[in-house]
This record gives C-alpha cells, sequence and structure tokens, in this order.
C-alpha cells in the first residue's frame, strides 16, 4: 500500500514542475498560487529534480489508472492527453492562456522538417498562436482547412492572417483557403471543388499530418454561432439535426456522426474522417461550456490528441457516457 505522504509529496512536486517549466511562473508567484512559502515552492522542485521526475520535459510517475491523464487515455483510446493544472476561481481568459501556452509547446514537439500542418480557425487556436516558440524548421507547410469568409465576402483575414502566424513560427509556407466557410448553395461548393486551385489546396488539407483546433460550442458562444456566419434558419436547421458542436465548421452529432447534416453540404470544411485518420489529431479545449460537443467528437473517434484544463478534464471523466445516444438512432440520409 502506498505511503499517503510520500505520494503527496510526488504529486506536490509534479504540480510545480509543470508550474514552473510549463507554465513558465517563478517561484514567488507559484508560491501564492499555491499559499505556500518560496522555500517549499524550491524544495518541491529540487525533490522533483533529484528522483527523477523531470528530465527535459515533466513526467508524471503516477501514470495509474487513478490518474487524470491516464484516465483520459483509457477511456477514451487517445494517444496523448495533456491535462493543464489551474487554480480555481481564475478567469475563463486565463484558463484559456494557461491551455493555450501548453498547447504551443506540445505541438513544437510535433513539428518536425517537412510536416504539413492543418489549423481550423477559432478564439481557441488565435491564443495558441499568441503563445508560439519561434523554430526554423525546413518545407513547413501550414495550410488553412476551412475557408472564413461570410455572407458579405470571399476572403476574412482572420483565418488567413493565424495561417501566416503559424506559418512565420517555423519558417514555413502559409495556404490560406480563400472561401466562404459556407456556402449559399451545395451547387456552388461542388463546382469551386473542381477548380485545379482548390483542389491543389484540399489535396494538402489531406496531407497534413497534425490537425490543430478545438471544439466550435453554440452555448460558448464560439465564432461560428456569433459572427454573423449562420442565419436563424441555418440554427434551426442544426437544432432538428441534433448538432452537438463542429469542428472546421464541419458539425456533428451526439454519437459523432456528420453525415448527411445539410448543413455540411454548405460547408467549406474537410470531411470529419480526415480527423478520424490524421496521425496527430490535436484537439485543444479551456472551460466546461465545449463538454458536450468535445464528448461527441470523441464519441466519433474525431480526435487522438487532447490538451485540457484540468477542471473541464475530471469534469469529462466524471459525467456517465451514454453508450446509446438519440442521435444515433437517427437515419443518415445520403447524398
Amino acid at each position: 500500500m502506498r505511503n499517503p505522504t510520500h505520494s503527496d509529496t510526488v504529486h506536490a512536486a509534479v504540480h510545480v514542475a509543470r508550474l514552473y517549466y510549463y507554465e513558465r511562473m517563478t517561484t514567488a508567484a507559484i508560491a501564492e498560487e499555491m499559499g505556500t512559502s518560496r522555500a517549499t515552492v524550491s524544495r518541491l522542485l529540487t525533490y522533483a529534480s533529484e528522483n527523477g521526475l523531470v528530465e527535459i520535459r515533466v513526467h508524471d510517475p503516477q501514470a495509474h489508472p487513478q490518474s487524470v491523464e491516464s484516465r483520459l487515455l483509457k477511456k477514451f483510446k487517445l494517444k496523448r492527453a495533456l491535462v493543464v493544472p489551474v487554480p480555481a476561481g481564475i478567469p475563463d481568459s486565463d484558463v484559456l492562456q494557461r491551455v493555450a501556452r501548453q498547447a504551443a509547446a506540445h505541438l513544437n514537439t510535433l513539428m518536425a522538417s517537412g510536416t504539413v500542418l492543418g489549423i481550423a480557425w477559432g478564439k481557441t487556436v488565435e491564443a495558441i498562436a499568441g503563445q508560439l516558440s519561434p523554430r526554423q524548421l525546413a518545407n513547413i507547410e501550414v495550410v488553412q482547412l476551412n475557408g472564413s469568409g461570410t455572407g458579405e465576402g470571399m476572403v476574412n483575414a482572420f483565418g488567413e492572417s493565424l495561417v501566416m502566424r503559424f506559418a512565420q513560427n517555423y519558417g514555413g509556407r502559409a495556404h490560406s483557403f480563400p472561401v466562404p466557410a459556407f456556402f449559399d448553395y451545395a451547387q456552388t461548393r461542388e463546382a469551386l471543388w473542381r477548380e485545379r486551385s482548390v483542389q491543389h489546396l484540399r489535396r494538402l488539407q489531406d496531407r497534413a499530418e497534425v490537425l490543430l483546433f478545438s471544439i466550435g460550442a453554440a452555448e460558448t458562444g464560439s465564432l461560428v454561432h456569433t459572427g454573423g456566419y449562420l442565419s436563424a434558419a441555418d440554427t434551426r436547421r442544426l437544432q432538428a439535426d441534433g448538432m452537438a458542436g463542429d469542428i472546421a465548421t464541419v458539425f456533428f452529432r451526439e454519437d459523432g456522426s456528420w453525415q448527411g447534416m445539410d448543413m455540411n453540404a454548405r460547408s467549406s470544411g474537410p470531411e470529419l474522417d480526415r480527423f478520424q485518420r490524421a496521425p496527430h489529431s490535436m484537439c485543444v479545449v479551456a472551460g466546461q461550456g465545449k463538454l458536450r460537443g468535445l464528448r461527441a467528437a470523441l464519441r466519433g473517434k474525431l480526435i487522438n490528441e487532447l490538451v485540457i484544463d484540468e477542471p473541464s478534464a475530471s469534469a469529462l471523466l466524471d459525467e456517465p457516457d451514454e453508450t446509446m445516444p438519440a442521435a444515433s438512432k437517427k437515419k443518415v440520409r445520403t447524398r
């Protein structure tokens, strides 16, 4: 049986090491956050170093079934789960910045010369862009996964600027996708998809080894729902179709299925099976408002790497997962 005192010390040392190395907090700031002294923080950092808890990265020795990260890995069959510690009561904006910082650090470990990175625009990915650490690599391609134009124009600078920021960070080439997020007519999209220049971009999207995205959720006021992209009729139709969330402006149901949803025939985003196949399908979530959509995406196997704040991760694990969501009983329409 484990010694509780030893287990508590190990847990505290790992927590302090994460704050110090991943969050780049000073020992004084850590001491203030934890309600302890700087001397205690220093002792815990020394303990972490002397006992092999810290090498180049922070390693959690409690990788047993009860740890949050290992529980996420086991329950959702993920390749990687990174849980970001946050103190109780801090503003949502601070939670986002902490999660974005660790997501940016993890992204750096996935990038290598020759990598094609696909990004889906949104507030979370924008926050990650602000936390990037410059790293010059050879033959990097960064491609926008979905258009960001609105009904008033084909091009929206938001998505284009995000692609440029990631490309500049890695010394790569930026490939924006200058089309609307949603077309007025599915036939218009089908015609544009036949253009050679668009086919080139879509092939590049399909080659991406790393896909970086978050979950779009009406509950959190994501840009898809607040940026003028959807009409009232669109929203009603999505609700009737059982929308649980979206990835790259492609909507999915509670069971993670997306096929047959009318709105997706007008979306500029890729088919979601692309996320099922990607070597690194990296989803970043900050805050519990996205848990409904996140759970649905996990049911659909649309994610294989997850970066999430600790309270949201715990809530995700604590919620019972229905084995037969109502949405899965819907007849899937083909087109």
